[in-house]
């Protein structure tokens, strides 16, 4: 891509990235993540024109590409900051991965539709991001082997947390997840102190079930 291809596509990053912060109240790294990640790479072909538009999209398999504001309160949520490590539960398009990858030193990220899985991997490959490390798993099930993370983000809602995947976040981390309550999805942050979990209500959403199992 030319120079001024670049140019351009930064600066769409930028004004999704200020548009964002109109509306929350995200810190100066994220800013900067948002604005070094070309979602455009990571939207369904036919949907460009929509990529910097706060909205989210549709992809195979009935699953969706979240909202960018959506990334942005969910990163915002996990407090990156220190943070070395993050598992997340449902990569999708990757684009909320590729986002993290900017946060946090390695990512993991798991997905139980195998074609998307396999979209995302060329996407990072093509961009050359090298943190950012897959699974073709059910993602309730967690990643076991690189355990513990020091933030666990789940990108689907659900009503409630498996406990296998506390078992593999660190003491003093946090887990992020959608949580189904009442008719709605709340954005929940978990910090594990201990053997104590401490739960905060933060923002309504709206994701995709989980689902069990593989898909392909």
């Amino acid at each position: 891509m030319s120079d001024f291809g670049t140019k351009i596509k930064l600066q769409k990053c930028k004004n999704m990235a200020d548009e964002i912060k109109k509306v929350c109240n995200i810190n100066d790294d994220i800013y900067k993540a948002l604005i070094s990640s070309e979602r455009e790479q990571f939207v369904p072909k036919g949907f460009s024109r929509h990529a910097y538009k706060l909205d989210a999209l549709p992809m195979v398999a009935d699953q969706w590409i979240s909202s960018p504001l959506t990334v942005a309160k969910m990163s915002q949520a996990l407090t990156c900051k220190g943070a070395d490590s993050i598992l997340e539960i449902g990569c999708g398009s990757g684009y909320q991965a590729l986002v993290l990858s900017r946060l946090i030193r390695r990512v993991f990220t798991i997905e139980r539709v195998e074609r998307l899985l396999i979209e995302a991997r060329q996407r990072f490959k093509t961009l050359g991001i090298h943190n950012i490390h897959t699974r073709f798993d059910d993602g309730q099930n967690g990643w076991r082997e690189y355990a513990p993370y020091d933030r666990i983000l789940f990108s689907a809602s659900t009503p409630k947390i498996p406990e296998k995947l506390f078992e593999q976040l660190s003491d003093g981390g946090i887990l992020v997840a959608p949580i189904e309550k009442a008719n709605k999805q709340i954005i929940t942050r978990f910090i594990k102190k201990g053997n104590s979990i401490k739960v905060e209500e933060l923002d309504e959403c709206l994701f995709v079930p989980v689902k069990d199992g593989k898909g392909f």
